[in-house]
Parts: structure tokens; sequence; C-alpha cells
């Protein structure tokens, strides 16, 4: 990252313990929130990552920062046997496990607290590894995607769904306009956490995306590197294998 941004500028607590605070305030609030500000145009991405694995045919999936585990229950549709679902926020979490046991996918999703930076499972784990909106939060980016390159199995595919900035007018100029002004507005109306999606905007403003994110998972040791804007350019799915 050209610039390390935290939630909270005034706390004095690391870039991951200030996350997990953040989205253990908002866990309540995510869903709904996360569909207002990206007008549902995110499940259809979470459609697309889906479609790129289901022609894999992975037995396991690892779905890093899963959050309220969206990506892990739309995953399903893979065919997979068995998916879990990692986040450091425990609040998070406790929303998925309603959603899941909610749809009775409890023999196929498993969701535990965890660090993407030192995750809990052995090398060559995993036939596929997701991560939807979470590798920003990263507070060491190499680092967390070394550590999915480790659990990864040889052959495997990483795939990861981000925001990214539009390069072409006038989405451009649109984008910023309403991560600047709009989207922090929603959150301090809506959210009980004020500062969440001001750090979620700036966020995504400064993360290296494009050909910068494609090589940085070279330099990690990923290939057969894919960059597939969404969107105009307001997200990209990066599709890799170990």
């Amino acid at each position: 990252m050209s610039k390390k941004v935290k939630p909270y500028k005034d706390s004095d607590l690391g870039k991951k313990e200030q996350v997990k605070q953040m989205f253990d305030t908002i866990s309540d609030d995510y869903d709904g929130l996360n569909r207002v500000i990206s007008f549902g145009i995110d499940l259809k991405w979470r459609r697309k990552v889906v479609s790129i694995l289901k022609k894999k045919a992975p037995k396991n999936i690892l779905d890093i920062a899963t959050g309220t585990g969206d990506l892990a229950i739309a995953m399903t549709a893979t065919g997979a046997e068995k998916i879990i679902g990692l986040d450091i926020s425990p609040g998070m979490l406790e929303v998925g496990k309603a959603k899941i046991s909610s749809k009775s996918l409890q023999d196929t999703i498993e969701m535990i607290v965890g660090d993407s930076e030192n995750l809990p499972f052995d090398d060559n784990t995993f036939d596929a590894i997701t991560v939807a909106f979470g590798v920003r939060n990263f507070e060491n980016l190499e680092k967390g995607l070394s550590e999915i390159l480790r659990v990864l199995k040889p052959s495997g595919s990483f795939v990861v769904l981000e925001t990214s900035v539009p390069i072409k007018t006038p989405f451009k100029q649109g984008y910023r306009f309403y991560t600047k002004y709009i989207l922090p507005t929603i959150g301090k109306i809506f959210s009980k956490d004020r500062s969440a999606y001001a750090y979620l905007s700036e966020s995504a403003s400064v993360f290296p995306h494009g050909e910068a994110f494609n090589n940085i998972l070279g330099k990690i040791g990923f290939i057969g590197i894919e960059n597939k804007p969404q969107t105009f350019g307001v997200a990209s799915i990066y599709v890799a294998t170990k």
C-alpha cells in the first residue's frame, strides 16, 4: 500500500486490532448497509467468483475475511464438500453463523475465528481460497498473501474480489465523489460507527489495484494471474494459481 490507513486515527492500537474492533461494532448493520452502498451489485460480483470456481470443482474451500459469510454461503453452489469461513471478527462470524443455520448449511460450512496472516492450517490444505473485500484490511499484505500461498494446494485456485478505482472518465470522477462524500454520509446516518465507512472508502482508494496487485501476487509466487475489472472498474476479480 502506498499509505497505511487505519479505521481509528486517534487509536494507539495496530491496524489488525482496529479492524477487528470496527467489524465487531458494525456487524449487525453490515449486510444491510453493504446492499445499500453497492446498490446490490456486490451480489452479482460474488456470483461471478462462484462461477469461476465452479469450473474447478474444488472439494474444500477456505474463505478468508469471510465476514457474515455471504461468499462462503454462495460457494456451496460449487459443490464443495467443505467450506471454512475465517475472520478476525467474532461479531461478524456470529451474524454469519445465524445465516448458515437458517439455511441448514452447518454440515458444509464451518466458521472460525482466525488471523489471515497466521493461518491455523497445514501446508497444501485447500483446493481453493477466496477473499472478498478483505485483502485491503490485512495489516501486512504480503505476509497474508504468503500464508494463503502456503496453505493452498499445488495447482489450487486463489480468487480475490476487491474494490478498485476506475481509470476512465467519467467513472473515475463519479467514483471519487461517491466514495468521498456519499459513502461516509450513509455510514454516519445508518451505522453505529461513524469512522468505519470513511475507513472503508479511504482504504479502497489507496489499495494497489489492477496491475499493481497483479505484480504483488507474482512477487509472492502465484502464477497464471488474471485481473477481471467489474462494473466500470469499481471492483476487480483477481484469479491466480499456485
